[in-house]
């Protein structure tokens, strides 16, 4: 348990530590835009790329891996609009609980993984990116296209032309071709690769603590709560159960399990501002699943780690 929790405590540290910083000052505002979009777009794309080029996928238990993941976004998503009558909110709000229910922070997933499970569960967790991304990324849109306040039909070629613009999902894809072609890190690109990558942890997280809003997480109502129990506590369980069902082993589950413990991603935000979604309560749910997860991911490493 001391080793889980020291593996863990710096990566929400260091989430704390951008929440102080954009606090204080000590950076000017228009920085964190700025290190969000470097993280987006050049660091963390760089890390995945490297490490899945790299990467023993033969050993990789994938449609283990695929079916215990998108099974659990299939089963969140039935259960999210199933309970849709007693949540008792508008359909704006409610588009924005439907995001809570599915959308994790890339970010603090791969730091996590990074600090408790090792190469093995990076190369897992990248998988679990490369398969969640594009799936929450057109659900989320539908959603908001179908409860957001707005009368935008999103059409297939839109949809598809969203997730395959997105960093974290080509880097992924491109750096799985390179690895199957047998190419995997080329010379000189990618060591800097590596060295680049490394930069993406640190700034991804203390860009997570920068766009904590407080104000907004003491809004907080029951409709926030069931989100957060339902993305920090159901979820993992589900996706425990489907992991045990299908038989993947340790570090492999551990990573699976993790990345659905993970709390909503800030670029949910983002897509509920522009499709009409509740924005003041997507941002309640991003900070309240944030702080949440400070205390629910190393209860979970540790229950995952004694299965």
């Amino acid at each position: 348990m001391i080793a889980i929790l020291s593996a863990l405590l710096p990566t929400f540290a260091l989430i704390i530590l951008g929440y102080v910083l954009r606090q204080r000052r000590f950076l000017p505002d228009t920085f964190w835009p700025g290190a969000e979009k470097l993280t987006y777009f050049v660091t963390f794309p760089a890390l995945l790329f490297s490490n899945t080029a790299k990467a023993d996928l033969g050993s990789l238990p994938l449609l283990g891996i695929a079916g215990a993941m998108l099974g659990t976004i299939a089963i969140c998503t039935v259960l999210i609009v199933a309970i849709k009558p007693a949540l008792k909110v508008s359909p704006a709000a409610f588009s924005s609980l439907f995001q809570g229910a599915i959308r994790p922070n890339t970010y603090i997933g791969l730091a996590v993984a990074a600090a408790l499970l090792g190469t093995h569960g990076l190369t897992v967790t990248a998988l679990c990116v490369a398969l969640v991304v594009p799936t929450v990324n057109v659900l989320s849109v539908l959603a908001c296209s179908h409860w957001g306040d707005n009368d935008r039909t999103p059409g297939v070629l839109s949809l598809l032309r969203d997730v395959v613009k997105n960093p974290l999902l080509m880097a992924c894809v491109l750096g799985s071709l390179m690895n199957m072609i047998g190419v995997g890190l080329p010379p000189v690109i990618g060591p800097f690769l590596e060295v680049l990558g490394r930069a993406a942890l640190p700034i991804g997280l203390l860009a997570v603590g920068a766009g904590l809003d407080l104000t907004a997480a003491r809004q907080a109502g029951f409709p926030v709560g069931v989100s957060t129990i339902g993305k920090l506590a159901i979820s993992p369980a589900i996706a425990a159960g489907l992991c045990i069902a299908l038989g993947l082993p340790g570090t492999d589950m551990a990573a699976v399990v993790l990345y659905a413990a993970l709390p909503c991603s800030a670029s949910a935000y983002v897509l509920a501002r522009l499709m009409g979604g509740d924005a003041p309560m997507m941002a309640s749910i991003i900070t309240v699943h944030t702080l949440a997860a400070i205390a629910s991911m190393p209860i979970i490493a540790i229950l995952v780690h004694a299965i």
